[in-house]
């Protein structure tokens, strides 16, 4: 029995290293730089190609975070192989992303059409909830991805962004604040979770040198 619970204590430490090197939260943090300079970009170049623009960075910080991975974290912490039931997770999460962004995109694509056809003041209520469902798709996200992972830092994350687009609404609604507010609550939230990722992977650096890459299946 003792070895058992041993060999599935070392299972989810070693699945929860290959998630904990602070990489996926700065590449996190970066998407959502999106949400903070994208409607500061709007009225210039238009709600569709203010997010378009973004496309080459995401894809340049995505391929610095997978050149650091390798070169950089696994010669410290040595590379994974998971196996099957680690498998099913990860498919598990990506499904949960993937359904957690089609609940996001159709609840701004909906926003987007009432507001375009002027539907403003028939659906005041509905405008106002919007912070608040956009906030709880992510929490629900978020959270799902936390227990999936086994990465409790993406609770604190979830419940953050749940905050995010509220607190963006009040400080429009009560202080003026442009764009609904996202352009300071979005920039405080990514620059709390990419400082997080960048302290968490200096204290990766610093904690494990760099050892001959090795492959265990899990």
């Amino acid at each position: 029995m003792s070895e058992k619970i041993s060999l599935k204590e070392a299972e989810r430490k070693v699945f929860h290293s290959a998630f904990a090197d602070g990489l996926w939260d700065v590449l996190i943090g970066c998407f959502l730089l999106e949400f903070s300079i994208a409607p500061l970009l709007s009225e210039s170049l238009g709600d569709f190609w203010s997010s378009m623009v973004f496309l080459p960075f995401f894809g340049l910080v995505y391929l610095a975070v997978w050149l650091t991975r390798k070169y950089v974290v696994t010669p410290r912490i040595g590379k994974v192989t998971f196996g099957t039931a680690r498998k099913r997770k990860l498919a598990r999460f990506t499904l949960v992303m993937l359904v957690a962004n089609i609940l996001v995109f159709i609840l701004g694509l909906v926003t987007a059409l009432l507001a375009d056809r002027g539907s403003a003041g028939g659906m005041t209520s509905f405008f106002k909830l919007v912070p608040t469902m956009l906030g709880l798709f992510v929490l629900l996200g978020f959270s799902f991805a936390a227990y999936l992972l086994d990465y409790p830092r993406l609770y604190f994350y979830g419940l953050l962004l749940f905050v995010t687009p509220i607190l963006g609404e009040w400080l429009y609604q009560n202080h003026g604040a442009a764009h609904h507010g996202w352009p300071i609550t979005f920039g405080v939230a990514s620059a709390i979770i990419i400082g997080t990722g960048l302290v968490t992977f200096v204290r990766l650096l610093l904690k494990n040198p760099p050892i001959d890459a090795s492959a265990e299946e899990v």
